[in-house]
């Protein structure tokens, strides 16, 4: 076996070895690939709106010069160009940025004009871009123009073999107008599109007042403006608070009309989905819902959908409201959907941070100046560059003969002539350049007239140069050329989303479409139950099975709720309307409900969430619980008093007064205060009496200066105004009942809770 060698280091890679905290190491290097993410792929330009992939699409496209008035290329013409020159990442990423800027139903403004397949609002993806092809959008040239005048900066290519540009010059603002969304390393960002037009007339308001709130600029941005339309419900406060912080969301409703049918019959047709809601999916989903029962006012759904989207909803009864309906299907479906906000972007520096509204439009204003300050700058020096020539030329004119001369007979002929009137090498080498077919005078003419041009063009360049509010308007005039093509009134720019108040309709879905009667609702000793029609006080024309009758008869409605209270400390929710008729004896309770075999109810009433109950256990224990917090979601039930052993639940009474009266099975009377007893949503309960033998026997609540009153054991109800010897403490043993107290040991012989 070979030894290796003692000295690592001169073996190592490299010749070296660097010793580091796997901690600091870890830390550096998920930093530098987060600052990556972050800046080279989720987060956009403030200044031009585009991420760096969507940036290089349009840049090598302008490379190939696929502008809107030339023919289409290939899609993998353009995706090779990018992926080889500019963008080193996979193909698929690059075509799916590239079909997204395409659809018209992802880009409010697209970008890219594509032929071919390229997906649509079903979620059918694009075809292979072997299939496709692309050119730029109007909108794409107003991003591009000036890019070849010196308008932004450029940096090498990954490989160092191009230049890319850092940002587009941009007069189109394209970060509001077509949004962008992405997820980064520790942040992300949600942008929703705007109104081209809007967004020009807010930046124009913002060049007259720097200052302007967020309030001014919000009469011109009325809110998002989404490509596939809808109906935006989110309150105008709500949207105030979210333009002011930059972060915030806006509730889109899928918009929809009715059209009446024959017989009184309608139906509910949807022409406009929320954004980036996949129409497919969306079927699916209402289509599940009917199946499953969870719309069960819905009797049908249908996709007419063209060109244009068509979504027919039918109702199961022409009686139902189809504002109630529509109300009840935003609530599960997607036809109402939240588009969140969060404006996080990358700002002049390359910084990631969330802007508001404001600081979105003067940055892109901001960035519009510095374009003109530096086109202007370069077309300023091509200026002085030609004028430098021209001047030359024109001297050449003045002295036709020397100049000849110099040329016919001198050595050097470009020295002389610099020397002769003083020109600069490149006049005399323009002098030398030129033909003798333009020594006539026409061409002196036109030259002349040429020099003029270019110095009046020269100082209006300067004094524009010279003058910040010169400068202003003239970004005022390119910002108003971009809304006049965007504007209102044309096809492309006018507003496709509106705006509304969501109707003011509290809507419970387990009830909204239940037809409402009254029924009296029967439970049994044996457990069956049944709800019969109308309300009913009689019980004795009520058939029960052999060796039954009834134990609870309560009165309701079928939009109603019940609520039982079993021994095992649990309750049930059952909807009063899928009980079963009064034909027959009912059905048993326990196949609505899970409830143990060994555990009988305690308590049948109906959903009061305003009310608070008193619970207790056969074991002397117990407290308050509000009835809204005992409402079961499940057939299991909601387990709420703690019972072990052989203890179970006894009673569940309504807190009614200002003391609780307990009494054991020793007939021992404890009045004390209610508020001894906590409210508490689950538990075994504080002590309620003590007993040195057996448990509580029943429990109630009363007015202690109104008395308590008891059933003697003739039946008849004695009320008792001096309770003073029982009143005590909680958790005391208490004292012995009065004479004449019932001796089945309870204050009522009736336990129900109604």
């Amino acid at each position: 076996m070979a030894t290796p060698p003692s000295d690592t280091s001169e073996n190592a890679i490299g010749g070296r070895i660097i010793e580091e905290n796997i901690d600091d190491a870890l830390s550096s290097r998920y930093l530098a690939y987060a600052l990556s993410t972050i800046t080279q792929r989720a987060l956009p330009d403030v200044r031009d709106g585009l991420k760096p992939v969507h940036r290089r699409l349009l840049f090598a496209m302008r490379e190939l010069k696929l502008n809107p008035d030339t023919a289409h290329k290939k899609c993998a013409r353009i995706i090779g160009e990018v992926m080889g020159r500019y963008h080193p990442h996979g193909d698929a990423s690059i075509y799916d940025a590239l079909v997204k800027l395409s659809q018209s139903f992802s880009a409010r403004y697209p970008l890219v004009d594509g032929q071919g397949n390229f997906g649509n609002i079903d979620g059918d993806s694009a075809a292979a871009m072997r299939y496709t092809e692309a050119r730029m959008t109007p909108a794409a040239s107003l991003l591009l123009e000036g890019i070849a005048e010196d308008a932004v900066d450029f940096k090498p290519t990954y490989n160092e073999e191009d230049q890319e540009p850092v940002v587009l010059p941009a007069a189109f603002p394209n970060l509001l107008a077509n949004g962008s969304t992405g997820i980064a390393v520790g942040m992300a960002t949600s942008i929703p599109p705007h109104n081209a037009a809007e967004l020009c007339n807010a930046a124009l308001h913002l060049i007259k007042s720097p200052g302007a709130r967020i309030e001014t600029l919000m009469d011109h941005v009325l809110g998002p403006d989404f490509p596939t339309g809808g109906v935006i419900v989110e309150p105008k406060e709500n949207m105030l608070e979210a333009y002011k912080s930059g972060r915030g969301g806006f509730r889109v409703r899928a918009k929809w009309t009715t059209e009446k049918l024959d017989r009184g019959q309608y139906q509910i047709v949807v022409t406009e989905i929320p954004y980036q809601v996949q129409k497919s999916r969306l079927i699916e989903k209402l289509a599940e819902i009917i199946e499953t029962k969870k719309a069960p006012w819905l009797a049908d759904i249908r996709d007419e959908s063209a060109e244009d989207i068509r979504i027919v909803l039918e109702p199961k009864s022409k009686n139902i409201d189809p504002d109630l309906l529509m109300e009840s299907l935003f609530k599960i479906s997607d036809l109402e959907n939240r588009f969140s906000m969060n404006l996080n972007v990358l700002d002049a520096t390359g910084t990631p941070r969330v802007m508001d509204l404001r600081d979105c439009l003067r940055a892109f204003l901001d960035h519009r100046r510095e374009v003109l300050q530096r086109r202007s700058g370069q077309r300023l020096g091509k200026i002085i560059d030609r004028m430098e020539i021209l001047e030359g030329l024109l001297t050449a004119y003045l002295n036709i003969d020397e100049v000849i001369r110099i040329v016919r007979f001198e050595d050097d002929p470009k020295a002389s002539l610099m020397t002769s009137f003083d020109l600069t090498e490149r006049q005399a080498e323009a002098i030398l350049n030129m033909r003798l077919r333009a020594l006539n005078k026409l061409k002196e003419v036109e030259i002349r007239g040429e020099h003029d041009e270019l110095a009046a063009e020269k100082a209006s360049i300067e004094a524009l140069l010279a003058s910040e509010d010169s400068q202003w308007k003239t970004i005022a005039e390119e910002v108003r050329h971009t809304r006049d093509v965007y504007g209102l009134k044309t096809e492309i720019g006018a507003r496709r989303s509106q705006f509304a108040l969501a109707p003011d309709i509290e809507i419970d879905l387990s009830t909204a479409f239940i037809t409402k009667e009254p029924i009296t609702v029967i439970l049994s000793k044996k457990g069956w139950i049944r709800a019969l029609k109308g309300h009913i006080d009689d019980l004795s024309s009520v058939k029960f099975k052999d060796n039954d009758e009834a134990e609870y008869s309560v009165k309701c409605e079928t939009t109603d709720k019940l609520i039982m209270f079993s021994s095992n400390g649990k309750f049930y929710t059952i909807g009063a309307d899928k009980l079963p008729g009064g034909r027959g004896y009912g059905e048993p309770i326990r196949l609505m409900i899970d409830m143990e075999n060994d555990h009988l109810p305690v308590g049948l009433f109906v959903h009061n969430p305003e009310r608070t109950l008193i619970l207790a256990s056969n074991a002397g224990y117990g407290f308050r619980v509000n009835e809204a917090d005992v409402v079961a979601s499940t057939r299991g039930g909601k387990q709420t008093l703690n019972v072990k052993g052989d203890s179970e639940a006894l009673r569940c009474i309504e807190v009614q007064g200002d003391h609780i009266a307990t009494i054991g099975e020793n007939r021992k009377i404890l009045i004390f205060p209610i508020d001894e007893l906590p409210i508490m949503s689950r538990g075994k309960g504080v002590k309620l009496q003590s007993y040195k033998d057996g448990g509580l026997a029943d429990i109630t609540c009363f007015n202690f200066d109104d008395g308590l009153s008891f059933v003697d054991p003739s039946g008849r109800r004695n009320s008792v105004n001096d309770w003073n010897n029982c009143l005590g403490k909680r958790a005391g043993a208490g004292r012995m009942a009065p004479r004449g107290f019932a001796r089945a040991g309870t204050f009522s012989p009736d336990k129900r809770l109604s």
